[in-house]
């Protein structure tokens, strides 16, 4: 047991950087344009982002704070994910500055809107895949003592879905044509998806030749 450097989270640990994120990762982003119910448009990222259940949709992200994103959301019920694409990583990056409320992200990283269909808020033009969502549940976690930390999960459920025709070919969307990046941890790292790093690993269809043999 002595190969392994052991902490409790909280304590000092020897480490220059705490390695949580890192270790959680890559991560999806979760880009996340929404609209105040006086009519401010805003689109944050959130690395702490991923998909839920199936059917239906759910997808989520956590914001760490009272953030405008999370203010607009719980006002309207209503947000568009939009897929980061290594093209747009550097507009992404631009829409986390900590602008104030009044300050259009859209306008800030020169991005293009299009309308949404069902939904309020805008979605980014060019990014290949955007999803409609309606909040379903918007939750302050609390630590194992029971205690409420400043962080909310924030779950809705996909309602409509554009995804580029470029993106689909023989009737299946194709993740590599989009150069989806993900949050790789570090204070800037991030990693794109690309061919050399995608392998297959069908699922079991049973449970023969995995549970041991009773012979």
């Amino acid at each position: 047991m002595t190969d392994f450097h052991t902490y409790s989270p909280g304590d000092p640990n020897g480490l220059l950087h705490d390695p949580f994120n890192a270790i959680i990762g890559p991560r999806p982003i979760g880009w996340i344009s929404s609209i105040s119910s006086s009519g401010s448009v805003n689109l944050a990222p959130y690395s702490f982002f991923n998909a839920f259940n199936y059917k239906p949709p759910i997808i989520g992200f956590a914001s760490i704070g009272w953030k405008d994103t999370v203010r607009n959301i719980q006002e309207t019920g209503e947000f568009v994910w939009n897929l980061v694409t290594r093209e747009l990583v550097e507009a992404m990056n631009i829409s986390c500055a900590p602008f104030p409320s009044e300050i259009n992200e859209f306008d800030a990283a020169n991005l293009q809107t299009l309308p949404s269909e069902t939904v309020r808020p805008p979605r980014v033009a060019d990014s290949p895949v955007q999803f409609e969502c309606r909040l379903t549940q918007c939750i302050q976690l609390q630590n194992h003592h029971g205690d409420q930390i400043s962080t909310w999960l924030v779950l809705g459920e996909v309602v409509r879905v554009h995804i580029h025709r470029k993106m689909v070919q023989a009737s299946i969307y194709q993740p590599l044509a989009a150069r989806t990046v993900l949050r790789a941890g570090g204070p800037g790292d991030y990693v794109e998806i690309q061919p050399d790093a995608v392998f297959t690993l069908l699922r079991p269809s049973s449970l023969e030749g995995i549970l041991p043999s009773s012979d």
